[in-house]
């Protein structure tokens, strides 16, 4: 028995749940997974896991158990980095969800620089705004626009994204600039809706001016959950929409969007790093973490 690739084994059956997805994200058969657990099991002369038809849960000794590995688990890989060679260059793959237009517009083109550093990383990036199961898709951590709620999880600061309101020359031409944000909410204009996947909730920023204070529901046609088809959706002319300054600055300068309502302050949309609780902190997984953070401190992320 490979006692490393069974903690490994045993480990993600705990964080999964399911001997087929722990099989799944570390790309072996169930009938490995089962057999390194059962292994394990016989080596420790424990039950660590109760098994059903219909589920899997640890035992009372497989929960600590799987506390103690999971230390052991960290400790093996900040050895490993601790070595000279490895702490100039890290090693191994790293699964990171970021939203569509962040990774379209900043984090792949400045990925040269990361990789002047880290060449031996190799990054695996999923692209999505949708809400993702960290433990179910085997991720290491996501960067999220948006207040993180979900309790599970650890969630780090690493900038503020400032938003405003833009339309296309095409949709202004048509319906004509409005000149105060509650026109947005009448019939004759448009907005483009973004939803977030889980929630369906449509993004609806608040707006002020002095003491001014103003909720936006506009009217719309279209409705999208993904950060490039909503930018795609505006610069077609299918309505109003609002933006992070990096996403629609390259669009103004191609004349493809006109700032709205410059004279309106939207609170900023804060942005995060986020990764599991109870999973340990892996140093590739810290390097990533702390170069996303100098990216979003240069001037082009504000």
């Amino acid at each position: 028995m490979d006692r490393f690739n069974a903690m490994q084994a045993f480990t993600r059956v705990v964080e999964t749940g399911s001997f087929t997805k722990a099989a799944e994200t570390l790309n072996m058969s169930r009938t490995t997974v089962t057999q390194l657990v059962q292994q394990l099991e016989a080596r420790l002369r424990v039950r660590l896991m109760n098994r059903t038809t219909r589920k899997v849960s640890v035992t009372a000794d497989g929960a600590a158990y799987y506390e103690r590995v999971l230390r052991l688990l960290a400790d093996m890989d900040d050895a490993e980095t601790s070595l000279s060679s490895s702490m100039t260059t890290p090693r191994g793959r790293l699964r990171v969800d970021v939203p569509s237009p962040f990774a379209s517009m900043m984090l792949i083109p400045a990925l040269p620089q990361f990789y002047a550093k880290y060449p031996d990383i190799q990054l695996h990036l999923g692209v999505s705004d949708r809400v993702i199961d960290l433990i179910d898709e085997n991720v290491d951590c996501v960067v999220r626009g948006g207040e993180i709620t979900t309790q599970s999880l650890v969630a780090r600061h690493i900038g503020d994204l400032p938003l405003g309101v833009y339309a296309s020359p095409a949709y202004l031409a048509d319906r004509g600039p409005p000149s105060h944000p509650h026109e947005l909410a009448t019939p004759h204009h448009r907005i483009v809706g973004f939803f977030w996947s889980r929630s369906r909730r449509v993004f609806s920023p608040t707006m002020h001016r002095g003491n001014e204070l103003l909720n936006v529901q506009g009217h719309y046609s279209l409705v999208v959950d993904d950060g490039n088809a909503y930018v795609a959706a505006g610069v077609a002319g299918l309505g109003a929409l609002w933006l992070p300054t990096y996403a629609a600055e390259p669009h103004i300068e191609r004349g493809d969007l006109v700032p709205l309502f410059i004279d309106w302050k939207i609170d900023a949309m804060p942005l995060y790093v986020a990764f599991q609780s109870n999973r340990y902190v892996s140093a590739k997984l810290r390097l990533f973490i702390d170069w996303v953070i100098e990216l979003m401190a240069q001037p082009q992320a504000r």
